[in-house]
């Protein structure tokens, strides 16, 4: 079951691994859209939107590039507020030094 934080979210862009009837109806049912290319061995294809799901790519390059940072990948900080600074800091460093 989704988490109710989810809520005030118009639409979840996931992979094919969350492709599941279970997840899609729960998210559907809270009023969420699915964005969720269906699975390669599907019998039934289900639609989604590809421009939407372009978009997937922007934030998995923003945690490949949080992971290159050492501290925050191995997750040396005990304190969830130390390691979400360590977060903040890396995501700032990472957006003033963009190409």
């Amino acid at each position: 079951m989704p988490a109710a934080s989810l809520s005030n979210a118009k639409h979840l862009i996931a992979d094919r691994g969350y492709d599941a009837d279970w997840f899609v109806t729960a998210h559907k049912q809270q009023g969420i859209t699915p964005c969720i290319p269906p699975r390669k061995n599907r019998t039934t294809r289900r639609r989604y939107s590809t421009t939407l799901y372009k978009q997937h790519h922007t934030i998995e390059i923003m945690f490949g590039r949080i992971k290159d940072w050492r501290r925050v990948a191995m997750r040396y900080d005990r304190c969830a507020h130390t390691f979400f600074s360590a977060i903040c800091l890396a995501a700032t460093v990472i957006f003033y030094l963009k190409e």
